[in-house]
């Protein structure tokens, strides 16, 4: 990499911590520290909402879920903005007017502490694992710029940012992010330009989308029913109305956000950002995916984007195997390109006749390009022993340092750098409050000044910092990054939005029935992970559904609990 992107890095990181650092206000104060005295307004709260999701998994998770699987995903946001109006109109009020710290502890004065406990607690183990994933992200970036270990690289990302969180607050975080979102949008844009600009001169724009239409990459609704099907319309629209919920009505990381805004209104507004921005922000990441794909159709690209273990197979016992996939990779890809030639002259010539025979051949050498890079990789696993060898995350850093031009590749990996720190800042300094608020003031020490927390809060932000980190090195080799964060997180989110419908949409749910509801609502998730194949997104829609039927069937039966 140039000195010149070295250069961008280095100046945009430390801007970036400075300027935070510099705008925290009142960070020895608890409100201050964990809410930014409720006084952030509703627009950067909003962006900060809006730059978390725009993370550096989504630059890099998604990114590579575009190139593998085209638009598809896209169907995962359909249910958004519903969700959205649904917080805004029942969790939004009930958290801010409750004057809490965490969304957790309405649920002590709701039902009781050990419901209140065991809802934070779920929160901290699912939110920890997913800020994992987080991590991971640029380290898988930096892996393949540095050519170090993604241990390495993790440890790279993570103790800087758990440093700057430690001795910054919720007001730094939240202004850094608005930054840090406006650096993403034109990082993502230089890459779509890169892209287009990269297309062969006889190849037009309409017609590199035609061919990335023909493999079904722009395909963004699919109303086929099927619950093992992870992304459908249905899945889309009704099992992610259930997580949207959970996570942006439950989630400390988001609540804690609105939180920091000085009224309901300002809070509702901040949410409805998302609800507006958040599909055309990821259509665009998604687009980025496909126009790689379209890109390395007529440019010669890496059989393999992850070329870790690439000297290992060559110069071991499958060597000779490895080489021949290769000319194969080659053989395939060349046909590939002249039939998307064919596919793009047919289109261009208006010859329908021609253009669907060519189509056809195109789908065939694509198909023929997909089997040889699935036996490479599934050479790599036996050859090396790794057996959750994948590839899909490296495909955008890959193109970034290898395509992009001088400069270029120092805004995007900035971006990614900026869009990962800011993230996890944001995410740890969730972790902190709740493991504070829910536990440490609530069962250890009740009484003590604002400062003594604010040190307690610093010591839980370097615990979660170091256990997250050890979840990144693992989490790194899970597949799709954008894919593993949501199912970390539809393993827990169902049942503790559970357990929020329990207490504000049924007066007569006790806190027996809400604790042993959730302890329902866990194991049917658990089971239907286990023994089914229903795809990780329904599995908000059974956690919920069972605690809800549970938690009101032990209400019944033990009214006396009522609140």
């Amino acid at each position: 990499m140039h000195a010149v992107d070295w250069a961008i890095i280095a100046v945009y990181l430390t801007w970036m911590v400075w300027d935070g650092l510099r705008l925290t206000k009142r960070s020895q104060e608890l409100e201050g520290f964990f809410l930014g005295g409720r006084s952030l307004p509703w627009w950067a709260v909003g962006l900060s909402v809006m730059a978390t999701q725009l993370s550096a998994i989504t630059m890099i998770g998604t990114t590579g879920q575009g190139y593998i699987d085209g638009m598809r995903f896209l169907q995962f946001y359909y249910a958004l903005p519903l969700a959205m109006i649904i917080l805004c109109v029942t969790l939004v009020p009930f958290f801010h007017n409750a004057r809490v710290y965490t969304a957790y502890e309405y649920l002590e004065r709701r039902f009781d502490a050990k419901t209140r406990a065991f809802t934070s607690f779920l929160f901290l183990v699912s939110r920890s694992m997913s800020l994992g994933v987080v991590i991971s992200a640029p380290a898988v970036v930096l892996s393949v710029v540095l050519g170090i270990s993604v241990t390495n690289t993790v440890l790279l990302t993570a103790i800087p940012t758990m440093i700057y969180t430690m001795f910054g607050g919720v007001q730094a975080v939240a202004w850094t992010d608005v930054k840090q979102m406006v650096l993403i949008v034109a990082g993502l844009i230089a890459a779509v330009v890169v892209l287009i600009v990269g297309l062969p001169g006889d190849v037009s724009i309409p017609e590199a989308l035609r061919l990335a239409g023909s493999t079904g990459r722009l395909r963004t609704f699919d109303f086929t029913f099927d619950l093992t099907n992870q992304y459908t319309f249905w899945s889309g629209t009704i099992a992610a109305l259930f997580l949207f919920c959970s996570y942006f009505g439950t989630d400390q990381s988001q609540v804690q956000r609105y939180l920091s805004t000085a009224s309901v209104d300002e809070a509702r507004g901040s949410l409805l950002m998302s609800a507006y921005w958040k599909i055309p922000l990821q259509a665009l990441v998604l687009l980025v995916g496909v126009l790689m794909f379209v890109f390395y159709v007529f440019t010669p690209g890496p059989m393999l984007f992850d070329g870790r273990h690439d000297r290992e197979v060559r110069e071991g016992p499958r060597a000779a195997e490895y080489q021949t996939l290769e000319q194969r990779y080659e053989a395939a890809a060349d046909a590939r390109r002249e039939a998307g030639l064919a596919v793009a002259h047919a289109d261009a010539a208006g010859d329908s006749t021609r253009l669907a025979a060519a189509g056809q051949e195109f789908k065939t050498r694509e198909a023929e390009v997909r089997a040889v890079r699935g036996e490479a990789l599934t050479l790599v696993r036996e050859a090396t022993g790794d057996l959750t060898y994948n590839d899909v995350n490296y495909v955008f850093p890959t193109f970034i340092t290898t395509r992009m031009p001088i400069g270029m590749v120092g805004l995007l990996i900035a971006a990614i750098f900026a869009a990962a720190m800011s993230t996890i800042a944001g995410e740890l300094s969730a972790l902190s409050t709740a493991s504070v608020i829910d536990f440490y003031r609530r069962f250890v020490r009740a009484e003590a000044d604002d400062r003594h927390f604010v040190r307690v809060s610093r010591i839980a932000t370097a615990f979660w910092g170091l256990f997250a980190s050890v979840i990144a090195v693992w989490a790194a080799e899970l597949g799709s990054l954008i894919e593993v964060v949501n199912r970390f997180g539809s393993f827990f989110y169902g049942s503790i939005l559970g357990v929020f419908i329990l207490a504000i949409a049924f007066p007569r749910a006790t806190a027996n029935g809400a604790f042993i509801g959730l302890l329902a609502g866990m194991g049917s998730v658990a089971w239907a992970a286990t023994f089914t194949n229903v795809a990780f997104l329904w599995h908000n829609v059974i956690g919920a559904v069972a605690v809800v039927i549970v938690g009101l069937a032990v209400s019944a039966i033990a009214p006396k609990r009522r609140t």
